[in-house]
């Protein structure tokens, strides 16, 4: 038996179906009934509902969390990165381990490190998380390693790139549809670099390292093939959407400034708005990752080229 916590998002979803796929027996763990699913409804503070949850299960993948991963804007932001990121993570793994489950293997991000800069690292790069979002993947990363040599666990952490492709609902998606209404202007080209990766690729590395002897106790960056520029990302959305190319860009210095007059609104309202510093930096900065650990240790490569996901992920 398989237990898929945020099995009616977009990554957990996924995951359902390719097992259901392969016939395999599976349980939706989620705070309420998904209908259609076999669903154990047990939310992630209910400790004695998710030990109950746990039982008769052989592998848990946890997918669910609060995965809002730009900074926090009030305490109740932090707060609640904290409570369902770190410790909703803590109390199933221990549920898990209290209950005899022999695997488990947590989805965690790359937010979790020190931001990198313009320089592609890998998980030995030394620093700690900046945003509440990523202190909280740290400290839940810790906590199931720490299950896992308490109760004698597979374990395993997947600190993943920014996931894309059908059914998605983040920042790349928000971009193509933009994008494709002709209302995301044409980024300049930074050299920056970002890595990302397609959800079947996420998957394909869940199920190895459920599996696979090797990843037990083990964290791994999981990336995708290509890691772009925004204005090469920018170009393969235009493709990918049969858009005709682009032979201008906004300058650097008026996106950014249109920037700070975003972050002097967000100080103003308390409120997130489309365009502040933060979301400049990731279109015209890096966020840039290896997967060699995982590749050189399991033999996981992702698969899925750029222009293949962006085709499946807007039906073309």
């Amino acid at each position: 038996m398989q237990l898929i916590s945020g099995a009616s998002g977009f990554i957990g979803g996924r995951l359902l179906r390719e097992l259901e796929q392969r016939a395999v027996s599976c349980v939706a763990l989620s705070r309420r009934p998904i209908p259609g699913r076999k669903t154990s409804a047990a939310p992630l503070d209910d400790r004695a509902a998710l030990r109950a949850a746990c039982q008769g299960v052989a592998t848990v993948f946890h997918c669910a969390g609060h995965a809002h991963a730009f900074a926090a804007l009030s305490h109740s932001d932090a707060e609640r990165h904290w409570r369902v990121n770190f410790e909703g993570t803590r109390n199933l793994a221990e549920a898990a381990g209290q209950a005899g489950v022999r695997r488990f293997v947590f989805l965690s991000s790359v937010k979790a490190m020190a931001e990198p800069g313009d320089v592609c690292v890998d998980e030995g790069f030394p620093g700690e998380p900046e945003t509440a979002y990523g202190q909280s993947k740290r400290a839940a990363e810790e906590a199931v390693l720490e299950a896992g040599k308490r109760y004698g666990m597979h374990v395993v952490n997947l600190r993943l790139a920014m996931v894309y492709g059908p059914g998605g609902r983040g920042n790349l998606e928000r971009m193509g549809r933009l994008v494709r209404r002709g209302w995301f202007p044409p980024l300049p080209e930074t050299g920056n670099r970002r890595s990302l990766v397609h959800v079947g690729d996420v998957i394909a590395a869940m199920l190895q390292v459920a599996e696979d002897d090797r990843a037990n106790g083990r964290t791994y960056i999981v990336t995708g093939p290509e890691a772009p520029s925004g204005r090469q990302l920018y170009d393969a959305l235009r493709d990918a959407l049969g858009l005709p190319p682009c032979r201008w860009s906004v300058p650097e210095a008026v996106l950014r400034g249109a920037a700070r007059c975003g972050d002097g609104l967000e100080m103003l309202c308390r409120r997130r708005v489309p365009l502040d510093s933060e979301a400049m930096a990731r279109l015209l900065g890096s966020s840039w990752y290896s997967s060699a650990r995982i590749a050189r240790e399991l033999g996981w490569q992702a698969k899925v080229a750029l222009h293949e996901g962006l085709r499946e992920m807007f039906g073309c």
